[in-house]
C-alpha cells in the first residue's frame, strides 16, 4: 500500500515503529538504527538542498550512496569498514521496508557494496583469568560484604550461563532460587533454554541471602549500593575496575565472559549446534567464529611446545 503522502522524517518513524513492534528489536540496537537513519535522511536533504518525501528516497542514487559512506567515513569521528557496514546494512532495511510497506523501491541500493572488513574474532578470557575475575571482588575493601556477593554471582552468571549483561540483569527475585534450566529471552525476543551450574546457584544464592533490601518478586534480583536496579555501566565499570587489579588485558569485558564460556565448551568437545542454542544466535555463521579461536589457541599451544616449531 502506497504512502505517498509521507515525509522522509515521517517514513523513518514508520520504520522504526516496525522495528520496535513488529521485530522487537532492543533499545540499543534501534538507537543504533535511528542514529543511521537520521544521518542518512539528512544527508540526502542536504545534498539535494530541500525536504524530502517518501517518493525521494525510492529515487535515491548509487552514487548518492556511495557519498554519504564517503562522509560517514571521513570527519572527526570516521567509521571502520565494520560500522559502515552495519550502516549500509541499516540503510538497505530502511529501504527494503519502504519498498514492501510504502510501495517505494529504490532499485539503485543493490548497487551499492560495503566496504570489505576484515572478520573480527572473540576475544575470551582463559579460564584462569574468569576464575580469577569471579573471586576477585570478595578482596575489594571498597566493597560491602553483600555488593561483593552480588558482583560475584553476576560474573559467575555471565560466564556459567553464558548470557549477556541485559539478560543477566533482567533476572527478578522471582528468578531465584535458579531453577535447573533459565528461559531467557534475548534479541529480538527469541527465548532459550540455559542449563545452571551448581556454582552459579550457590553464588546467586549466597547473594540473595546477603542482599540488605526486601525485594518483591517481580522486581530485578540485582540492586546497586542505594537498592535501585544494577545497570549495565555498573557491571561494565566494575569488570574494568577488576581487570585493572589482576592486570589483565582490556579485551577483560563483561561480555568477554560469555565468549569464553563458548570456547571452553568448545574445547570441552560440544558440538557447534548445541553452542548456538545455549548463546541464542540465529545463524550458524555467528557461533562458527568461536571455532577459529579454538583453533587460534591449539595454534598457539601447538607454536609453544612442538619441540620442532
Amino acid at each position: 500500500m502506497a504512502h505517498p503522502q509521507l515525509t522522509a522524517d515521517q517514513a523513518l518513524t514508520t520504520w522504526l515503529e516496525h522495528l520496535a513492534h513488529e521485530r522487537r528489536l532492543s533499545p540499543r540496537t534501534l538507537e543504533a538504527y535511528g542514529h543511521i537513519g537520521r544521518h542518512y535522511i539528512g544527508f540526502l536533504g542536504r545534498h539535494r538542498g530541500e525536504a524530502l518525501g517518501v517518493a525521494d528516497l525510492g529515487a535515491v542514487t548509487a552514487a548518492e550512496v556511495r557519498a554519504h559512506l564517503a562522509e560517514r567515513r571521513s570527519g572527526d569521528r570516521p567509521l571502520g569498514a565494520r560500522s559502515l557496514n552495519q550502516t549500509l546494512a541499516g540503510i538497505r532495511s530502511l529501504h527494503d521496508f519502504l519498498d514492501r510497506r510504502c510501495g517505494v523501491p529504490a532499485p539503485q541500493i543493490a548497487l551499492v557494496k560495503g566496504p570489505r572488513a576484515k572478520p573480527s574474532l572473540p576475544r575470551p578470557v582463559s579460564e584462569d583469568q574468569a576464575r580469577g575475575l569471579m573471586a576477585e571482588p570478595d578482596s575489594d575493601t571498597d566493597l560491602q560484604p553483600w555488593e561483593a556477593a552480588r558482583d560475584r554471582a553476576v560474573l559467575t552468571l555471565l560466564y556459567g550461563c553464558g548470557l549477556r549483561i541485559s539478560e543477566g540483569l533482567s533476572l527478578t527475585r522471582a528468578d531465584a532460587p535458579l531453577p535447573e534450566t533459565l528461559r531467557i529471552t534475548g534479541k529480538g525476543g527469541k527465548t532459550r533454554l540455559v542449563p545452571v551450574l551448581p556454582a552459579v546457584r550457590a553464588a546467586v544464592d549466597a547473594y540473595v541471602a546477603a542482599v540488605p533490601f526486601g525485594l518483591s518478586p517481580d522486581e530485578p534480583l540485582f540492586r546497586a549500593r542505594r537498592g535501585g536496579p544494577l545497570s549495565p555501566r555498573h557491571v561494565q565499570a566494575m569488570v574494568q575496575r577488576l581487570r585493572g587489579r589482576l592486570g589483565l588485558p582490556p579485551s577483560a569485558t563483561p561480555h568477554a565472559l560469555r565468549h569464553s564460556f563458548a570456547t571452553h565448551l568448545l574445547g570441552a568437545g560440544a558440538d557447534l549446534r548445541s553452542i548456538q542454542e545455549l548463546l541464542g544466535h540465529a545463524s550458524l555463521s555467528t557461533t562458527q567464529k568461536y571455532a577459529a579461536v579454538n583453533a587460534d589457541h591449539l595454534l598457539g599451544v601447538y607454536a609453544r611446545a612442538h619441540p620442532r616449531a
